[in-house]
């Protein structure tokens, strides 16, 4: 009998710790939602987000008492539906997010890699810059960059990707020196490997789980770094749209027409935390000290 009882509660401890919390799976669904817009916008947009039509401005959405079902969530200013411009805006920003995100992680991977293997006079130019960059607000030389080359979208990645690659590089140093300890990376140097070998097949599929919950964290703050630039007139550029230059441009309209910045503004937060729960989702379950 007691054997039976024991068995039961460990299966349910098992059971809780293979499910996910349903603010987990609630996250997992805003994300894919997001992710299914960006993927497909061109299909589900009802409209084209550009497209003009000043008889309908300021419509509000369709449950409100002047709202017509032609415009789910109303229409801006210049009677451009919300929900189209939502969509896409959402494409722009995940995009510019992710291609920024993608190159912070190999550039201070890389960089990372290069301070650990050459140590000396390479390894204290990189923890310079390392230290450089994180105590530099960056939100001001974005500022300064974009205010002297003019802004476009190949400039705006570029300055997406060089934000956060410190923690990437600071990462990668401290757990290459680790690895580059223990038995099986000396075991395969000696065996004749060339370091780029090394550093590709052996160290750098050990410490990919950290690297990958550092995106993971890393993304949200990229995405409210576009959205802010964005929204100070400085990121994405008509005829584009992204989900700070909806936010930009409905501040003029909040108390007359809240719906233009509101939709935009609640999807950046509700995306942002859903990303970041995962974040720390995925970290709790990667990390093997907290299994």
């Amino acid at each position: 009998m007691a054997v039976d009882v024991k068995m039961q509660a460990s299966e349910v401890r098992v059971g809780r710790r293979r499910s996910a919390p349903v603010l987990i799976l609630l996250s997992l669904f805003i994300v894919g939602a997001l992710v299914l817009a960006a993927c497909f916008a061109g299909w589900i947009a009802p409209y084209d987000y550009a497209a003009i039509d000043l008889r309908a401005r300021l419509a509000p959405p369709a449950w409100h008492p002047k709202g017509s079902l032609a415009h789910l969530l109303g229409t801006d200013e210049l009677g451009r539906d919300v929900l189209s411009r939502l969509i896409h805006s959402i494409r722009t920003s995940l995009v510019v997010a992710l291609l920024g995100c993608i190159i912070s992680a190999v550039l201070g991977t890389c960089l990372g890699f290069l301070s650990a293997h050459f140590r000396g006079w390479v390894d204290e130019v990189v923890m310079a810059a390392v230290d450089f960059q994180a105590a530099l607000p960056f939100i001001i030389l974005a500022l300064a960059v974009v205010a002297f080359f003019d802004s476009n979208i190949v400039l705006f990645v570029g300055l997406m990707g060089i934000y956060g690659w410190e923690r990437y590089a600071r990462l990668t140093r401290a757990m290459t020196l680790s690895a580059l300890s223990h038995g099986y990376a000396v075991a395969v140097h000696t065996l004749g490997a060339k370091p780029v070998r090394v550093y590709a097949r052996h160290i750098l599929p050990n410490i990919a789980n950290t690297l990958i919950v550092t995106m993971t964290l890393n993304f949200p703050q990229i995405v409210l770094l576009e959205t802010s630039l964005s929204f100070l007139g400085v990121g994405i550029q008509p005829p584009m749209t992204s989900l700070g230059n909806m936010v930009g441009f409905g501040r003029d309209y909040l108390l007359t027409a809240w719906w233009i910045a509101i939709f935009p503004a609640a999807t950046i937060f509700l995306g942002t935390l859903a990303i970041s729960l995962l974040g720390d989702w995925a970290r709790d379950k990667l990390d093997p000290t907290l299994r």
